[in-house]
């Protein structure tokens, strides 16, 4: 095993990568955005237009040579299968409303805290939740369903044939996994869900080969096999699993901060803290914010790269922005976002907003517990200005690794180990200055820390 393809499902953008297991390289061969269709019985991702860009993206990397197949997508997220292969419903987008129209019923019925580590969370954010009212508002759809495939799994089936439950997506607050005793959760039973749910199979399984359409399709060899798949937080912690005490934070549209080896707290889910499920099947505290999706919007989508000077103007004139643009998410849950020391624009906007997304994520360290180093996968893995005010708020030392996204890397290592030992792209320590560490404690002072 070398030469792995990765599907990576994002919820803002899907990706076909090839990673090099002999080098840690990683090829971006493919990508589009992730669409949601807004027709139909609720809004709903286009599964059909991903499965023709899966196999074109295949197609390439099978003329590179390819040994295996990984997957790796975002949490919340599941496909519901009819005893035919194809859709029972369309598969739900997890901020759509709908779920919430039955709050009151499904928190009759949900386990709680203590049981499955998942916190309650607005929207479908509860995959169990989605579950419930796709159940409830299509009865006649959801009696036809045969399996309920969470995201990287449904992939798998749809390369291999092969159906498949794993507990990387199980336990991403889904309300269907217990995580202390490795099984499904008393939902799955008291809800008579136990037919629809496939057996669980670990994330480096081989499911099988490719369908023998899929290697016409595609060019892959008949013989390639499809790993089960892993939910991507996972996928980024899987370089550092045996490496504890660390903190890791997988960033993208969300920043999701795992603490690995930590010291013991009392995990607090009204702070949007959650046990997820590593690739070992572990459990992991953990607590996020929609970091990407903030610094999109604070920046309204134009990202640049702030000069000294800007950095210099946001720390002397303690400009801020304040929790949180997403305030049903987050560790500071009903805080409305605000500047204070008046709001800038350009590089000074960005030196800001990385600021805050740095001071929200050192927050969620320390709700975890997680001690050690700090690593950072992603899109603020290159992103210095967050990553020195990341450093100088936790006082521990911060390893970005650079752009890449380190889903695919995680994924493709399901297949095999690295042959070499990557360093971090960046690497930084805390800041002594007073204008670092004076501007930590004024954003503490703010939020009422």
């Amino acid at each position: 095993m070398r030469r792995i393809a990765v599907l990576d499902i994002g919820k803002t953008n899907a990706k076909v990568l090839v990673v090099d297991l002999a080098t840690g390289a990683e090829e971006v061969l493919a990508r589009t955005p992730n669409a949601v269709v807004r027709n139909g019985p609720y809004p709903h991702h286009d599964l059909a237009m991903l499965w023709g860009f899966v196999l074109s993206g295949l197609r390439l990397a099978a003329g590179r040579g390819v040994d295996a197949v990984s997957i790796t997508t975002h949490g919340a997220a599941c496909v519901l299968v009819d005893g035919d292969g194809g859709l029972a419903l369309p598969m739900l987008d997890y901020e759509h409303d709908g779920p919430d129209r039955l709050a009151a019923e499904y928190d009759a019925v949900r386990p709680g805290f203590a049981e499955t580590g998942s916190p309650r969370l607005p929207v479908g954010l509860n995959l169990g939740a989605q579950v419930f009212w796709l159940s409830r508002a299509f009865p006649a759809e959801f009696a036809r369903v045969r399996h309920v495939l969470t995201l990287p799994q449904y992939w798998a089936f749809r390369l291999s044939g092969v159906a498949a439950s794993e507990a990387t997506s199980l336990g991403c607050h889904t309300d269907l996994w217990n995580p202390w005793q490795g099984r499904f959760s008393s939902l799955v039973s008291r809800m008579g869900w136990q037919r629809v749910f496939p057996p669980v199979r670990k994330a480096a399984e081989v499911l099988g080969p490719v369908l023998p359409s899929v290697a016409e399709a595609t060019g892959l060899a008949p013989g390639t096999p499809v790993l089960c798949g892993i939910h991507d937080s996972n996928a980024s912690l899987v370089p550092h699993l045996g490496k504890a005490p660390c903190g890791v934070l997988s960033t993208g549209t969300w920043m999701i901060v795992m603490a690995l080896g930590g010291r013991a707290v009392e995990l607090d889910a009204a702070r949007d803290v959650l046990v997820n499920v590593n690739a070992r099947g572990e459990p992991v505290p953990t607590a996020r914010f929609m970091g990407g999706r903030e610094m999109e919007e604070i920046m309204g989508g134009r990202i640049v790269e702030p000069a000294p000077a800007d950095l210099r103007a946001v720390l002397e004139g303690r400009v801020m922005a304040l929790p949180s643009l997403h305030p049903d998410t987050g560790p500071f849950p009903g805080k409305r976002f605000g500047w204070i020391g008046g709001e800038t624009e350009g590089g000074a906007r960005m030196a800001a907003a990385s600021f805050y997304a740095a001071l929200m994520g050192a927050e969620c360290l320390d709700l975890v517990g997680a001690e050690g180093p700090v690593i950072v996968e992603g899109a603020f893995g290159g992103n210095l200005p967050f990553l020195r005010m990341l450093a100088t708020a936790t006082g521990r030392v911060v390893k970005g690794s650079g752009q890449g996204a380190g889903t695919g890397l995680g994924a493709a290592l399901l297949a095999g180990p690295l042959a070499v030992k990557a360093a971090p792209a960046v690497e930084v320590q805390p800041e002594r200055d007073a204008l670092w560490t004076g501007y930590v404690s004024a954003w503490r002072e703010a939020v009422g820390r």
